[in-house]
């Protein structure tokens, strides 16, 4: 370990020693230079080692002496590779405004020259950062219209510099798959140009987003890339970082043997370094861990140094997840109003949190052309320097007809707004008239439109009761006919009990649903509403469903809380209960549902989401649609009968609620449902 210590000082020294040697060479030469061209352009190599070596402020004294030289011998490439060099420090030093200034006369400069790579070095350099100023349009704008000039030019290094730029601004707006599609690309230069820390830094960003996408898989898979990829002397706060997260994503499959080493492995690493951020990270993985295990003494001492530490750090997106981890300890111990103190913590949080709206930017973004675009641009500025003409207040002659002019304009307004008070009154004679032969019209169109609804009932149980039934109960019937005429033995028969019930069950299902929902239909199911607390109708449809969640290893997230509704607690018991079958049924293996509800400008907004196989746009539509019978088989060919969603709808609705739904295939749904807290005085 010594010897492998000595030669990387050793190294260290002799690359410091080699670029000092360059610079002090370099600086020599000037010495004995003319004032020349040649001599700024030597200049400007020795300002690019300071640079790259970060002796800002002796680059900074090159610099004002190289641009100065320039200026007297007219010489423009020299003068706007200075201002960019200028530009770049003070970019480093985040003096973003002096940057942008520095930058802005670099391109002019090289537009004069018509030098399309000078240009597009310092576009991109805009770009990133206005991308940093939260200025995306602008900055993608240049990033973009950057990346065609060094595809053309080969300049694969620039090149991966506004991919990143693209990468950070999509992330930043939550277009998490654009932002994916350039860490991939930039992912490709580094490999090609052999960037390994650029590797390293682009693949973690990769399995970050594809976590945020909740393809864990996916996260996995780049951050054991990573891990591959790590040198144990120079890489420890990335390892620090990785660790934890790699076993975050191992706990959500249930692979806890993979999780826990990991996470051990993580904070072991993290307390060497003393990287608070990293302990912090993995003591809340590990509560999960000793959660999900029912290790409750060892989860609330992980979680209480977490909460200390995610306090002095100010971290709030994992002091959000410690607060959420509490609350789950303190109800499995079933300590509720220490749970409950938690909880009003989370929310607290969280809508701090929801109040950062997220910056948009528009999707399509126009490349600029860079040379001409910008040669118009920099003309339109340099001639538009205002030219001082005598003002009209010096020629009295103007002053009096602008004078007569007014007073004119204003006897004719006053005129005007004589006579139209007078029409005003004649048209609202007729307005009255026209509203009250409107309304005729409406209650006949009304009545109308209710008759079509009761004929389109009719044809729809007729539909329904002609396929649906009639298939449950012919299975249900052929089983029985077989036991009768002893054409299967009764351990077969045995065998065959889980679907004959699986079918019984959708019959009556079925018969259930459909009485409801004519009855919504044909307005003969009067609503009652009363008070009641949705936190137990939730708790209570949950338990209907445990048995399938079990089956299919569904995580069930309750973020639910106490809350009084004011509806018909039947009616919204069946609407929940549609909404937590349907998804299960859409879920996969592994796969998450959350309930949760809140309070949102005085109603109470119910949401059900999964992360299930979610639902295309063409469907989404068809979802509620009282004119179609829409239904798909589920994740394990579970049948439905079409009816659920409709009345639901119709439920909700009687009870002066609304429902709705977003929906991304193959990343989830969610089901939201608003409703009164009190009874409305309308």
């Amino acid at each position: 370990m010594k010897l492998l210590s000595t030669l990387a000082i050793c190294l260290l020294t002799f690359s410091l020693f080699s670029q000092n040697e360059k610079t002090d060479e370099l600086t020599v030469q000037l010495t004995y230079l003319n004032a020349d061209s040649t001599k700024v352009d030597l200049s400007l190599m020795l300002i690019s080692e300071l640079y790259e070596s970060k002796e800002y402020n002796k680059a900074l004294l090159y610099i004002d002496k190289t641009s100065k030289l320039a200026e007297d011998l007219n010489y423009k490439k020299g003068l706007a590779a200075s201002c960019y060099y200028k530009a770049l420090i003070f970019t480093k030093r985040d003096d973003y405004l002096n940057a942008l200034n520095n930058y802005k006369k670099s391109r002019i400069l090289y537009l004069q020259l018509k030098d399309t790579v000078g240009v597009a070095k310092v576009s991109n350099s805009i770009g990133l950062i206005e991308i940093k100023r939260g200025n995306y349009s602008v900055g993608l704008q240049n990033s973009l219209s950057a990346i065609d000039i060094f595809k053309t030019q080969s300049l694969n290094k620039e090149l991966s510099l506004a991919y990143n730029n693209l990468a950070e601004a999509y992330h930043k707006t939550n277009q998490i798959d654009k932002s994916i599609e350039f860490n991939l690309k930039a992912l490709e230069i580094k490999k090609h140009i052999k960037d390994i820390d650029g590797i390293k830094i682009s693949t973690k960003n990769i399995a970050e987003l594809y976590s945020l996408l909740k393809e864990h898989r996916k996260a996995i898979e780049y951050y054991e890339k990573v891990l591959a990829l790590l040198d144990p002397e120079t890489d420890k706060d990335l390892k620090g970082e990785i660790l934890p997260k790699l076993g975050s994503e191992y706990l959500r499959f249930n692979e806890y043997d993979k999780a826990s080493q990991y996470l051990e492995e993580g904070l072991k690493h993290n307390r060497e370094q003393n990287n608070k951020e990293g302990i912090l990270r993995t003591l809340n993985a590990m509560g999960n861990l000793s959660l999900q295990n029912k290790n409750l003494k060892q989860a609330q001492y992980q979680l209480d140094e977490a909460y200390i530490i995610a306090q002095e750090t100010n971290n709030k997106t994992e002091l959000l997840k410690n607060y959420k981890l509490h609350i789950a300890l303190d109800s499995t111990r079933e300590y509720f109003q220490t749970a409950f103190f938690w909880q009003n913590k989370f929310y607290n949080l969280k809508d701090s949190l929801n109040k950062k709206v997220s910056p948009v930017i528009p999707t399509e973004i126009e490349h600029l052309n860079l040379i001409e675009d910008d040669i118009k641009i920099e003309i339109t500025e340099q001639s538009s320097a205002p030219v001082l003409e005598a003002g009209w207040h010096n020629k009295p002659s103007i002053l009096y007809s602008t004078t007569a002019i007014i007073i004119f304009l204003l006897s004719l307004l006053i005129y005007s707004l004589l006579k139209t008070k007078a029409h005003k009154i004649k048209l609202k004679k007729q307005e009255d008239k026209l509203i009250e032969e409107h309304e005729k019209t409406e209650a006949i169109l009304e009545q109308i439109h209710h008759l079509e609804e009761v004929n389109k009932v009719k044809d729809k149980l007729f539909s329904i009761v002609s396929h649906d039934l009639k298939d449950s109960i012919s299975s249900i019937k052929a089983f029985l006919d077989l036991l009768k005429e002893d054409n299967i033995s009764k351990e077969e028969f045995n065998e065959l009990i889980p679907e004959l019930s699986e079918n019984a069950n959708n019959a009556s299902t079925l018969l259930f649903n459909l009485l409801n929902w004519s009855k919504s239909q044909l307005q003969n199911l009067e609503p009652k509403p009363e008070l009641f607390n949705i936190q137990e109708v939730f708790h209570n449809k949950m338990a209907l469903v445990e048995q399938k969640i079990e089956d299919k290893r569904i995580i069930l997230i309750d973020e639910s809380q106490r809350d009084f509704i004011y509806a018909d607690k039947s009616m919204i018991e069946i609407v929940i209960q549609n909404l937590i079958t349907n998804a299960v049924k859409f879920c996969r293996v592994g796969d998450i549902i959350t309930i949760s509800n809140k309070n949102v400008n005085g109603k109470s907004l119910i949401v059900i989401e999964d992360s299930g196989i979610g639902i295309s746009k063409n469907n989404i539509d068809k979802l509620f649609a009282s004119n179609k019978n829409f239904t798909t088989k589920g994740t394990q060919n579970e049948k439905g009968t079409g009816l659920g969603l409709t009345i639901a709808k119709d439920l909700v609705e009687l009870n002066n609620g609304k429902i709705w739904v977003d929906s991304t295939e193959n990343i989830g749904s969610k089901f939201f449902v608003e409703l009164p807290k009190a009874e409305s005085l309308a």
